[in-house]
């Protein structure tokens, strides 16, 4: 191989330094002179999946599923970094020796934090009717953890509408109420959470479950509040196959009604296939925008070789969302404003 072709493809090489990952602009150069350029995709190594990413201070986090099998999956990792670039691993924030009711199956955390403390909602056990599982709660005093189950059983365990208790995200409205959506199963479900997040609390109409499936809905809601307008992303296809994929919606209330827009993240075929279950991060201060996915590589065909990846998400004048290129780069820096 020429040595110009090695430079530029080693530009945007991974790398390794104890827990620290981070993209460096020559394999050849020492470690005085490596320097940081893009994330590159994945933007850390291993099988991960479902990301959920937040802000906490002055840095970023994703919390992402495990991806294996069923059985496997019991415990959580999670990742930060003060720039999208740099990422430090957390291992075994939570696992399943934590909930005395888990016992396989769990994936796609939802985060939050309040009061000082910081909460995993999971989805645990892949819970059908008349089984033990669903989605629990766990609380930490800092986003790093260890983590402790907060109720000591599910949160939600049955099947409401339809939807199968899972892929929670927690989403906290502009007049600082706490609300969870949820669900599989083509179902999503809007609740609202009680101050220490231990219970569901009825609505005005004494309702405790909201229905707001838009069309072609399957699972991995998520919601966020853009010039005023409620934005509602899931994702849809099959999670094993190529066609998983991410759709959107736009409202004026967090209860929709929610047209379906279209999709603004698929395979392409260049890159990778299945590309879905997301979450988006502002950084903040800016109109920057970034969704939070994952994906799995070209030759793959394992359900479960899924690994997260970041690329930049931008809106028209109009404020729709414009289709996103996936990348093998990723983005550049942004440190936490």
């Amino acid at each position: 191989m020429k040595k110009g072709l090695f430079t530029l493809i080693t530009c945007i090489a991974m790398c390794y330094t104890g827990n620290i990952l981070y993209a460096v602009d020559s394999q050849d150069a020492p470690d005085s002179q490596k320097t940081v350029v893009k994330a590159g995709n994945p933007v850390f190594p291993g099988w991960y999946a479902d990301p959920e990413a937040i802000v906490y201070g002055d840095k970023y986090w994703i919390y992402p599923t495990y991806s294996a099998r069923y059985e496997d999956q019991l415990f959580f990792d999670c990742f930060s970094s003060p720039d999208l670039v740099n990422w430090t691993k957390h291992e075994k924030i939570l696992t399943s020796k934590d909930v005395t009711w888990a016992n396989k199956a769990m994936w796609a955390p939802g985060v939050i934090s309040k009061d000082g403390k910081y909460y995993l909602f999971f989805g645990a056990n892949d819970v059908h009717p008349g089984e033990i599982g669903g989605i629990g709660v766990a609380v930490a005093d800092k986003p790093e953890g260890p983590y402790k189950d907060h109720i000591g059983k599910p949160l939600i365990n049955d099947v409401v509408n339809g939807a199968q208790p899972i892929d929670q995200f927690i989403f906290l409205d502009k007049d600082g109420t706490y609300y969870m959506l949820y669900g599989g199963w083509r179902h999503c479900n809007i609740v609202k959470l009680n101050a220490d997040f231990t219970a569901l609390v009825p609505f005005e109409d004494s309702t405790i479950y909201k229905e707001i499936t838009p069309e072609n809905y399957v699972e991995g809601p998520f919601m966020f509040i853009k010039d005023g307008k409620y934005y509602f992303m899931w994702s849809e296809g099959g999670w094993t196959g190529p066609d998983y994929s991410v759709a959107y919606a736009i409202a004026d209330s967090p209860f929709g009604p929610f047209k379906r827009i279209g999709k603004i993240l698929k395979q392409d075929p260049s890159i990778a296939t299945g590309a879905g279950h997301h979450s988006c991060i502002n950084v903040p201060g800016t109109d920057k925008w970034y969704i939070v996915y994952h994906r799995r590589p070209l030759g793959e065909r394992d359900g479960n070789s899924r690994v997260t990846c970041i690329d930049e998400m931008i809106f028209d004048e109009n404020g729709f969302i414009k289709p996103v290129k996936m990348t093998f780069e990723g983005v550049s820096p942004q440190p936490v404003k």
